[in-house]
């Protein structure tokens, strides 16, 4: 069974977007979204409102910086300071190129910055770089299960 991608965005127009360039990847991963860090965390270590769904990781977590409730960077801090949730890979998505935010992220241990395009085109085409990187190139954690690609 493929492990899931965990997309954390609020804005609705970006959240289409990612899901339109992911499902043009041809990645056979279910995509669970949150809307918020509070909900992404709650997912994440099992309690309130997910506390009964299976055991096990994302694949990959997408995670937008600039999120009601709990943002990116303290999402980010906590999953590094998980043991169960450290070896996640984690790309943070956002708009932000500010040089704070993205010193931040690396130091918290972010896999990847990614700035998201504004362009319709360079979105779709950097979101299904993004989901074959990880799908196909990445070598997971042992451990992990491999992820596949459907047939083309």
């Amino acid at each position: 069974m493929l492990k899931p991608i965990l997309l954390v965005e609020d804005n609705p127009r970006d959240l289409e977007l990612t899901l339109l360039a992911l499902e043009r990847s041809q990645l056979a991963n279910e995509v669970i979204v949150m809307r918020d860090g509070a909900e992404a965390l709650d997912y994440l270590l099992r309690r309130n409102a997910h506390a009964q769904r299976l055991e096990g990781n994302p694949a990959v977590l997408l995670l937008d910086l600039k999120l009601p409730k709990v943002d990116g960077l303290e999402v980010l801090k906590a999953v590094r300071e998980s043991p169960e949730l450290r070896s996640i890979p984690t790309v943070m998505l956002t708009s932000s190129r500010e040089e704070p935010d993205l010193m931040r992220a690396y130091e918290l241990g972010v896999n990847a910055y990614v700035v998201k395009p504004v362009e319709f085109k360079e979105f779709v085409a950097a979101i299904s770089d993004l989901g074959v990187f990880w799908a196909v190139l990445n070598e997971p954690p042992p451990g992990s299960l491999r992820l596949q690609r459907r047939p083309t």
